[in-house]
């Protein structure tokens, strides 16, 4: 799975900076972050929708839209899927709960204090 990510991330990467009339990679990156992180609102808006209607084609169809969109965000800010996979390896048999709270934990620190 991460192998069709990676190729994902590749083609947008090659997409920066592109022409924007050309690609809508490169034309929503040109928008700038604004118009990116609007985008995954919007596509995640979509798939909670589909699920609320229990439509199982549409439910696959907008989450591969909102991933694709969160790809490009990754691709935004310098980031790979490979980053991502990397931090769910990391909370692999993490209970969820005490995973949540040792971020809390971690935010209520001076940045100083934190590693």
């Amino acid at each position: 799975m991460s192998d069709i990510l990676e190729k994902l991330a590749d083609v947008i990467e090659s997409r920066k900076g592109g022409d924007p009339e050309a690609s809508y990679v490169s034309r929503l990156l040109a928008r700038g972050e604004d118009a990116v992180l609007k985008k995954i609102g919007e596509e995640a808006t979509e798939a909670v929708m589909a699920a609320k209607d229990g439509q199982r084609l549409r439910i696959v169809e907008e989450t591969a839209d909102l991933w694709f969109h969160c790809l490009i965000m990754l691709a935004h800010y310098g980031l790979r899927p490979s980053d991502v996979l990397m931090e769910l390896r990391r909370r692999e048999g993490i209970s969820g709960i005490d995973e949540k709270a040792a971020r809390a934990d971690s935010s209520r620190r001076k940045p100083e204090e934190r590693s």
